[in-house]
């Protein structure tokens, strides 16, 4: 089997890579773009993944079936890591009023500072004691 042969045989599954990185591409221009970091964190966490999927996809195609454990792997622990990340980066920046709550439609973390005993409503930011970092 010639490489022209192996190459019209997989020709069908090629456009998987560029895809992912078409789907890349937006992601990372919306990291810089939008205005906040929720906006920030949904660019990054849906497309990028995404992206990286269908990169996958496209390396197991042109790659021998010995390698599609370690690229499932890889799928595996970027879909297992990129929800929680964005999570504890989301909930960080919450708590530290990196999110304008006003363009939030639902708060459902607005009663949980006050339930845990910390103010973070309005513009209250915890105060550094000068007196101690000395």
């Amino acid at each position: 089997m010639g490489s022209e042969d192996h190459r019209a045989e997989h020709g069908h599954r090629r456009p998987a890579s560029p895809a992912g990185a078409a789907c890349c591409l937006p992601g990372a221009l919306g990291l810089f773009r939008f205005p906040d970091t929720t906006s920030r964190l949904h660019a990054a966490a849906k497309a990028q993944t995404l992206g990286l999927l269908l990169v996958l996809v496209g390396a197991a195609a042109q790659m021998p079936g010995r390698h599609a454990p370690v690229l499932l792997l890889v799928a595996l622990f970027q879909l297992f890591t990129a929800p929680i990340s964005s999570q504890i980066i989301g909930r960080t920046a919450y708590r530290t009023h990196g999110v304008d709550r006003d363009l939030l439609l639902r708060d459902e973390l607005a009663d949980r500072p006050a339930r845990d005993g910390v103010s973070l409503h309005g513009h209250d930011r915890p105060q550094w004691d000068d007196e101690a970092e000395r």
